[in-house]
């Protein structure tokens, strides 16, 4: 799979992410303030959208042909 179709995939599945949030934001607040071991979800849901919008980060700057400073 290249590198623009991974960037793509991974684009599309954060979209979906962050408008699944959005829609269902109340629903997130609630099972937040359950307490006990639901302090999970958000823990979860953070390390989820860190994945995927990590990825789709590091994809995009390649695509523009941005790279770290290589060192001397």
């Amino acid at each position: 799979m290249g590198n623009s179709t991974k960037l793509l995939l991974y684009g599309v599945v954060v979209a979906l992410l962050y408008a699944a949030l959005y829609a269902y934001d109340k629903e997130v607040v609630e099972i937040c303030k359950r307490g006990g071991w639901w302090f999970l979800f958000p823990v979860g849901a953070a390390f989820v959208f860190s994945l995927f919008h990590g990825n789709f980060t590091g994809l995009f700057w390649d695509a523009l042909g941005v790279q770290p400073k290589k060192p001397r």
